[in-house]
């Protein structure tokens, strides 16, 4: 077997210069040994999938509280999936940094709390009574450096510095409150992955639920053009969109490239603006199939009155923990050093929906 230096200088020299290198620059809060076979980023995607949080995303909402449309709609643990699948295909396609992608994509979901962005309102708007705030982004890296633990050696999982530097800057945040350096372009990559899966799974499992029919839908142009290449393509209307979208990303990313002179990954950290992303025309179009999801999907009654009910359980359940603290609780304010409500927060966040159903139910949490 080749020496992990030989692997890492040949898996090295397939990469884009501007791309991260397999072994990192930033390295970890802890230092630790050399893995005799995984590369840093590979350890980093381990640690993630074998934590506690991960494996509850199997029973968080997505798009339709987990298990009330049957099992076939996506989960929150399908969906982190699904972006993962698409972040390594477009870092491959773009000679990037696949390993450090997927950790990314797989991570960038755990913070979500139970019954979907309705459940984070609810958790947010309770927290913020008790003077403090809940935003999932946030919380999922709260959750590997503080809540998951890996070693005795270290706080949290220890991750390379890049991993949660790319859970950390989302879209938004990037947009409104601009970090010190860019984003790397396999951290734009995976907001983008997580913009192209949901389009296609929302689609998908809206039509398997009879929210909308086929003809509704092909009326918006994106789908029309879709439904057009599956004929050509013999694929799915899902595989179809992704397609489209993928595609576009990368005749749209290249043309950054060049347009900013990107040569150097120093050039990504440097540059204020999205390097990755869709052009003009296909934002137009992908943000035509987001308003009908919007308001076919979204606001479905079917989707929002489980979420509602949802929102009842999770200030039920802020309130009660508060007034009485769970063992649990007790034993994850003294883990983490803060305050009740701080781990009453944590806490409720990592329910799945079933768990604090039942918890609101009477059940033992």
């Amino acid at each position: 077997m080749q020496s992990l230096r030989d692997r890492l200088r040949e898996a090295n020299a397939l990469l884009a210069p501007w791309a991260v290198p397999h072994e990192g620059q930033s390295g970890r809060a802890v230092k630790e040994p050399d893995d005799e076979t995984r590369f840093p980023f590979q350890r980093d995607r381990d640690r993630i999938i074998h934590t506690q949080a991960f494996r509850r995303l199997q029973g968080k909402t997505q798009v339709f509280t987990a298990g009330k449309e049957g099992d076939h709609v996506r989960t929150r643990l399908t969906h982190t999936m699904e972006v993962a699948q698409i972040s390594r295909d477009l870092a491959r396609t773009l000679r990037l940094n696949e390993d450090l992608a997927e950790c990314v994509a797989l991570a960038h979901d755990l913070g979500h709390p139970p019954f979907g962005h309705r459940g984070e309102e609810a958790l947010d708007a309770w927290a913020k009574g008790q003077g403090l705030a809940f935003e999932h982004n946030e919380q999922s890296v709260r959750i590997v450096t503080v809540l998951e633990r890996h070693s005795p050696l270290a706080s949290g999982l220890n991750l390379n510095a890049e991993v949660l530097e790319g859970m950390r800057k989302h879209r938004e945040a990037w947009v409104d409150a601009p970090f010190s350096r860019g984003m790397t372009l396999e951290s734009q990559i995976v907001d983008k992955a997580d913009e192209i899966a949901y389009l296609g799974h929302d689609t998908d499992d809206g039509l398997r639920a009879g929210l909308f029919s086929l003809d509704d839908i092909l009326t918006v142009p994106l789908v029309a053009e879709a439904d057009a290449l599956t004929k050509a393509r013999g694929t799915s209307l899902r595989g179809a969109l992704i397609h489209l979208l993928v595609s576009d990303l990368y005749a749209e990313t290249d043309r950054r490239l060049a347009a900013h002179g990107i040569h150097t990954l120093q050039d990504v950290y440097a540059c204020e603006k999205p390097l990755v992303g869709f052009s003009t025309v296909m934002e137009m179009k992908a943000s035509v199939l987001q308003r009908f999801l919007h308001e076919r999907m979204y606001m479905h009654p079917r989707v929002t009155a489980p979420s509602e009910e949802g929102q009842r359980i999770i200030r039920l359940l802020c309130e009660r923990f508060l007034k009485e603290p769970t063992n649990n609780i007790r034993a994850l304010q003294k883990q983490t050093g803060g305050t009740s409500a701080e781990s009453v927060k944590d806490y409720v966040a990592g329910m799945t929906d079933a768990f604090a159903k039942e918890a609101a139910g009477g059940g033992n949490p």
